[in-house]
C-alpha cells in the first residue's frame, strides 16, 4: 500500500488572510508546465492572463522562486498563487472576540459577512478579518454559520487541534440556541417542536419542506412580545440542515423579520444594510474536548426590530 505523502508548506504567505492556491501537476502528455497552466485555467480567466502571470512569477515552486512556462513538465510537481480577487464591498460592521485561548477563537459574526470565502465572498468573510487582525495565519473555523445570520462563531487556533472541535459539530455535542425577532400569532401554541424534511437544490436559494422521513428538528419558545405586532423567540436547533431555522419558522406562519428568502424570494440587488435578518445564534455550550470542561458562551450582540 503507497503511503500518501503531504504536501509541502507553501512558501507563499497569505493575502489579505487568504491562503495562496496549491496546485499539483497530475499525469498527462504536457511538454512545459506553462502548457498545462493555460490549459488548466487559460478557459476561467483567459489565456493572456495565465501567461502575463507566469511573465510576472506569479506561480512559484516549493523554493518560492517564479516558475517558467518554458520549464519541462513534472507530473507530481506542486505550485502555488495567488489568485486575482475581485473588489468586494466591504460589510460595514465589525467582528467582537468573546473568547480567546492558545486553543480557539469564539467571535461574534456580524450579519452579512460569510464565515468563510465561498464565491464571489473571499476576502470579505470572518475567518480573513480575523487572520489579519488577530494575526492567527492558521485560523479556522469549526463549523458554519450562514452568511446573513449574526453571532456566535468557533474558530480553531491550531491545524492539530480542528479535528477535535469540528468532532463536536459533526456528533452534535454542541448545543446551539438562537433568537429571532418575528411576527407575533396570539393562536400559535408555544412552546412547539417542529419536525419536517428539508431538502435543499444546488442552484436553488429557498429549501423546502418536503414529504418523507424528517431529517430536521427545531424546538421554538415564545421570549416575550415586542411592539408592532413582534415577539423575539427562542430556537433550539437538534440538527443541522441549510436555512432550518428560517425554513421552520416559515412553516409555523411566523417568518423571521427581514428574511430576503422566506416565505418570498426578495430580488437580488444591493446589500440593504438596515434591513439584517433577525437571527442571532445566541448561546454555544459543549464539553471541551482537552479538558472536559462544560464550556458556554453566550453572544454580545442583540436583535431589535424594524429600522
Amino acid at each position: 500500500m503507497r503511503r500518501k505523502t503531504k504536501a509541502p508548506v507553501s512558501p507563499l504567505p497569505q493575502r489579505g488572510g487568504i491562503d495562496a492556491v496549491r496546485v499539483r501537476l497530475p499525469e498527462g502528455g504536457w511538454g512545459t508546465v506553462g502548457e498545462h497552466l493555460v490549459a488548466r485555467f487559460g478557459g476561467v480567466v483567459g489565456v493572456e492572463r495565465v501567461e502575463a502571470m507566469l511573465r510576472e512569477g506569479r506561480f512559484v515552486g516549493a523554493d518560492g522562486r517564479g516558475v517558467d512556462g518554458d520549464e519541462p513538465y513534472a507530473a507530481g510537481r506542486y505550485l502555488w498563487f495567488h489568485r486575482d480577487f475581485a473588489p468586494e464591498e466591504r460589510v460595514p460592521f465589525e467582528m467582537g472576540v468573546v473568547y480567546r485561548d492558545e486553543r480557539i477563537v469564539v467571535a461574534d459574526k456580524p450579519h452579512f459577512l460569510a464565515t468563510m470565502p465561498r464565491g464571489r465572498h473571499v476576502t470579505e468573510t470572518a475567518v480573513a478579518r480575523l487572520r489579519r487582525d488577530l494575526g492567527v495565519p492558521a485560523l479556522q473555523p469549526a463549523h458554519r454559520l450562514d452568511r446573513l445570520t449574526a453571532g456566535l462563531v468557533l474558530f480553531v487556533v491550531r491545524p492539530e487541534d480542528r479535528g477535535a472541535y469540528q468532532t463536536l459539530f459533526r456528533d452534535r455535542a454542541v448545543r446551539k440556541v438562537y433568537e429571532a425577532v418575528a411576527p407575533y400569532d396570539p393562536e400559535l401554541v408555544l412552546p412547539v417542536t417542529v419536525r419536517s424534511r428539508i431538502e435543499k437544490e444546488r442552484g436553488v436559494i429557498a429549501a423546502r419542506e418536503v414529504p418523507g422521513e424528517p431529517n430536521s428538528e427545531s424546538r421554538v419558545e415564545l421570549l416575550e412580545r415586542l411592539p408592532g405586532g413582534l415577539a423575539r423567540y427562542r430556537l433550539v436547533p437538534v440538527t443541522g440542515r441549510t436555512h432550518q431555522l428560517r425554513v421552520h419558522m416559515n412553516a409555523l406562519g411566523v417568518p423571521i423579520l427581514d428574511d430576503p428568502v422566506y416565505p418570498v424570494v426578495r430580488p437580488d440587488g444591493p446589500e440593504d444594510y438596515t434591513r439584517p435578518l433577525r437571527l442571532l445564534a445566541r448561546t454555544l455550550e459543549f464539553p471541551d474536548p482537552f479538558t472536559g470542561d462544560a464550556t458556554t458562551f453566550v453572544s454580545r450582540l442583540s436583535l431589535s426590530g424594524p429600522g
